[in-house]
């Protein structure tokens, strides 16, 4: 029986009793939202990360200043506007392979690894504009703010709802699907009051 559940279990991501071990319940825009899963209303109109993708991001904030490999996945994420947070995993290999290609230096300083362009990559980058013109662009969503916004709300909410069926007694249980119930009512009479 628990080689069935362990199995179960593997099939399912490792999750146990819906929760995802990464930060939260796998909601209904992925891991940070409620309890529905699946990935976000806009994940199919966002890019997918081309191995390139990276390498690219690199040089092109090289080409603006030096920077350690923490500061370049933070600056891609905040210039994505959060949809594209390259990992550890894939930025360092990327810059031994543009130190190996002679594009990229590295110096020590304060304790941290920082890399530069070399004139090689400063060079390449000035003859490869498209290559190196802000990948993350191609990362970013088209929804709107006050959308994603909402989705966020939905989010929140079904995680209350996991914990409300995590620990809540029945009276709370039968409350919240009330609440629920209602909640949903209400926004088919916003439908129907813009019609």
């Amino acid at each position: 029986m628990h080689a069935t559940f362990d199995a179960s279990r593997r099939q399912r991501g490792g999750r146990r009793g819906g929760f995802d071990r990464r930060g939260g319940f796998p909601g209904p825009f992925g891991r940070f939202g409620g309890p529905f899963g699946g990935p976000p209303p806009w994940a199919d109109r966002r890019g997918k990360a081309r191995r390139g993708n990276v390498r690219a991001a690199i040089l092109a904030l090289l080409a603006e200043e030096p920077r350690n490999g923490y500061q370049l996945i933070q600056e891609i994420e905040e210039r994505s506007g959060g949809e594209w947070r390259p990992s550890p995993g894939a930025v360092y290999p990327a810059l031994q392979q543009l130190t190996d290609e002679g594009l990229i230096e590295a110096e020590e300083q304060e304790g941290r690894r920082v890399f530069r362009l070399s004139d090689g990559g400063r060079a390449y980058a000035e003859a490869h504009p498209d290559e190196v013109n802000a990948p993350w662009e191609a990362m970013t969503s088209d929804v709107r703010d006050d959308v994603r916004d909402l989705f966020t709300t939905a989010a929140k909410t079904g995680s209350a709802v996991m914990q409300i069926v995590h620990t809540g007694d029945e009276n709370q249980v039968a409350e919240a699907r009330q609440i629920l119930t209602e909640t949903r009512r209400r926004l088919y009479r916003l439908l129907a009051d813009d019609e």
